[in-house]
């Protein structure tokens, strides 16, 4: 059983874009069912619920031509939206109170406003997932985990395209640098089994 300090954590929901739960298919289901249970279990413990999402202005001026995979999307149109709630999963949509903030790289603090959001709330636990594994998961993890935060992943609301890669990640690489648990864990830790201050 993990204990989690509820009072300085913080829920992070990555990509969970249709466009990006589209490209994994069916590998998807199962994590977003997971997630959305994660995503219940903060809310009624009041924790802080944010999600990072990929998003672009028209004319992708955010990009550069040099960056393959971004190159890749901005030929392809993808990601230009006013209203990035619109773009998440009906799964698990934000509700009121939730955060979201859009990013223009593969990290969910590249270039954002994230950390200044979490520095502000007091936060130095966060309990993340999302789609893909080997992408924004991997990414968000290496940044959280050079700049000192203490870090869950919550590895069965995760997927990725490729089956091995998520399972080599979540067992070898990722649990290097954080506690790789299931949504059922984190969600009893969230019931009350973690330190809530006050």
């Amino acid at each position: 059983m993990i204990s989690i300090e509820l009072d300085r954590t913080a829920v992070l929901a990555l990509d969970l874009q249709a466009d990006i739960v589209g490209r994994v298919g069916e590998k998807a289901v199962s994590a977003l069912e997971h997630a959305a249970s994660v995503l219940a279990a903060a809310r009624r413990a009041r924790l802080p619920v944010i999600y990072v999402v990929v998003g672009f202005r028209p004319g992708y001026p955010e990009l550069s031509k040099r960056n393959a995979l971004f190159a890749a999307v901005a030929q392809a149109g993808r990601f230009i939206s006013s209203t990035p709630v619109a773009d998440i999963a009906l799964p698990v949509r934000p509700e009121d109170g939730d955060l979201v903030v859009v990013k223009h790289r593969v990290s969910a603090f590249t270039g954002t406003d994230l950390e200044m959001i979490l520095r502000a709330k007091g936060i130095d636990t966060l309990v993340l997932f999302g789609i893909s594994t080997s992408g924004v998961v991997l990414s968000t993890v290496r940044h959280a985990a050079d700049a000192d935060y203490r870090l869950v992943v919550v590895r069965d609301a995760c997927a990725d395209a490729d089956e091995e890669v998520h399972r080599v990640l979540t067992e070898k690489v990722l649990a290097r640098q954080a506690t790789v648990t299931s949504a059922s864990e984190v969600a009893a830790a969230f019931g009350g089994l973690g330190k809530r201050s006050g």
